[in-house]
């Protein structure tokens, strides 16, 4: 009698231990890291491979571990029952129930669950060869099982061949979103994977230089006074223009132009402007940074013309602007550093109506929307219905829009205060 209860006892011993290494095992698969598994087999390790191969096949694994959790919990249950039920008589049927409730509950599902959450890569791919062989064991019993559960479902009006499994860039901006680290360093960290995301639902006239800011010289001005618009110019590359603006005839290389003094001693009698400039590259406003960004790499240029609808020159997009919406402002010794934004010691920001939106919200996290405008005169505009005067102000998405100065129909500048910081303002003012 005693050999048979320490038998039972051992074999509910070993069953608790089962049931903890199928709980574990289910989580430790489902939580281990996606993209940390794929760079893993990418680099050839066999573990990390296995790993994915498994949960490539979610159904399966999830319906084989359920399966043999289920199996010896019972069997632990059953074999508990009987073992108390000769001790104690019927009162055994609940003292089983109450004793195995709290070993199964602590030590096969919390214990395993809670160490698999803290090492989930790491136990993946330990128990990744036992998983694959119950698996495969247990694939004729799960098929059977999945079939019967997707048949039941389909008769209660469930088709799961129509269940969206999301949007895969939907995951990623929000794993980006859970980016921690040192607070200045993971900031700039979470714009430029944003900004990354987004280039290809951002158009380049929202970031182009407008035309009224582009540095561009008449073809038909004296040789030597192009030569020093040029020089005086802090752009390598600069539009000539004939007859017109909107007429462009070509892009003059500051660098060739130099080259080509160089070769006719300094003659400039001998430089025909028209000849040296290079064709120019018009593209429409609505082309994306993605697509913008590919055009750039396939012709191996960095500068293009931006035209509306109607041919209308509207501005320039370079390399260099692309890049910045990624890794931020970049300046060099030859860029004209313009403010735009000069921040207020009661914690307002006088900020030139030409700022774009999506400068803005990427140096001071805000979360001001730019679908149907790019500046923040145009979001003024947009909200208030109307063209404000100087000393007008709004209020919306979060923060206060003082509009400073106004030059004909145009906003030149505007005093923006957070909300937040002026409701702290006026409480300890």
């Amino acid at each position: 009698m005693e050999l048979e209860l320490l038998i039972s006892c051992g074999a509910i011993f070993v069953l608790l231990l089962l049931s903890a290494f199928f709980s574990g095992s289910e989580t430790a698969l489902t939580a281990a890291s996606r993209g940390r598994m794929h760079n893993l087999a990418k680099e050839g390790n066999k573990r990390a491979e296995l790993v994915n191969k498994i949960r490539s096949k979610k159904d399966r694994m999830i319906g084989a571990l359920l399966l043999g959790n289920n199996l010896v919990n019972i069997l632990a249950s059953a074999l508990a029952t009987s073992v108390l039920i000769k001790v104690f008589g019927e009162a055994g049927v609940v003292y089983a129930t109450l004793v195995m409730t709290l070993l199964v509950l602590i030590f096969a599902e919390v214990l395993p669950k809670t160490y698999a959450l803290h090492f989930a890569d790491k136990m993946a791919m330990f128990i990744a060869p036992i998983i694959n062989a119950v698996t495969f064991i247990l694939a004729p019993i799960v098929g059977m099982i999945t079939r019967i559960v997707r048949i039941v479902l389909k008769a209660a009006g469930v088709d799961l061949s129509m269940v969206s499994q999301g949007s895969h860039l939907e995951v990623l901006r929000g794993v980006i979103e859970m980016h921690t680290g040192p607070e200045e360093e993971t900031f700039e960290q979470r714009a430029m994977l944003r900004s990354i995301l987004d280039l290809a639902d951002v158009e380049v006239d929202d970031i182009m230089t407008h035309r009224r800011n582009v540095v561009m010289i008449d073809a038909s001005l004296p040789v030597d006074k192009i030569l020093q618009e040029a020089l005086d110019s802090p752009y390598t590359r600069i539009p000539i223009w004939k007859d017109k603006q909107d007429n462009v005839v070509g892009i003059i290389h500051v660098k060739n132009l130099l080259k080509e003094m160089q070769s006719h001693s300094g003659k400039l009698s001998k430089i025909k402007i028209e000849d040296l400039a290079s064709e120019p590259w018009f593209i429409p406003d609505t082309t994306t940074l993605f697509d913008q960004l590919q055009a750039f790499r396939q012709r191996r240029e960095h500068f293009a013309l931006v035209v509306d609808e109607y041919g209308s020159l509207m501005g320039v997009v370079t390399l260099e602007d692309i890049l910045e919406e990624i890794v931020g402002e970049i300046e060099d010794e030859m860029d004209e550093i313009v403010a735009g934004v000069r921040k207020q010691p009661n914690g307002s920001f006088l900020i030139e109506g030409s700022v774009t939106i999506r400068d803005l919200n990427r140096e001071f996290d805000w979360n001001l929307p730019d679908e149907d405008y790019s500046t923040v005169a145009g979001l003024i505009l947009h909200e208030a219905q109307m063209i404000p005067e100087a000393g007008q102000s709004f209020r919306f998405h979060g923060h206060r829009f003082d509009v400073v100065r106004r030059q004909r129909n145009q906003i030149v500048l505007v005093r923006v205060m957070p909300l937040e910081d002026e409701e702290n303002e006026e409480a300890y003012g």
